[in-house]
């Protein structure tokens, strides 16, 4: 037994578990009404799957959105595959749980950011956050103007 309870990979987990059960829905039902994700992901994590062409661009992290155009979305308990439009050339990818750095739904001013160790002393803290849109992805149109956001550490929670 272990001498401690290690909230942070709790969090991890359950925080996961939210962003499989919604990525479910959407394959089951659709994107309801204006909701679309920001989804930021370690381009090197080993079981990534993308294009050699996507990983050279984006050779540490990438964000995805989801929104007008998906195909394919695959939800299941370890990551998600989805085809997604680039430029007119649709590419299909692989996104584990574990790689996901950022999930957000500026439509609702919802998101989570998960702390590694390599960010941040005390290892695997989970951030309910709404990340900064304008830092993540640049807007297709000026329709699509992110939201400000505001972030809520659980900091403020620890002993």
């Amino acid at each position: 037994m272990a001498s401690t309870i290690d909230y942070g990979n709790l969090m991890h987990r359950a925080m996961r578990g939210l962003i499989q059960q919604v990525l479910t829905n959407v394959q089951k039902d659709g994107l309801p009404g204006q909701h679309h994700f920001f989804i930021t992901f370690d381009t090197m994590h080993p079981d990534v799957e993308i294009a050699d062409w996507l990983s050279d661009r984006y050779p540490g992290e990438m964000t995805v959105v989801i929104q007008h155009w998906f195909d394919n979305l695959d939800v299941t308990n370890e990551g998600f595959t989805i085809t997604l439009n680039f430029g007119d050339n649709p590419e299909t990818l692989y996104i584990p749980y574990d790689a996901i750095k950022t999930f957000v739904d500026p439509s609702v001013e919802f998101g989570l950011r998960f702390e590694t160790q390599d960010d941040e002393d005390d290892a695997d803290l989970a951030e309910v956050a709404e990340a900064p849109m304008d830092e993540m992805v640049e807007p297709d149109d000026d329709n699509d103007t992110p939201k400000e956001a505001e972030v809520v550490s659980l900091d403020q929670f620890r002993k």
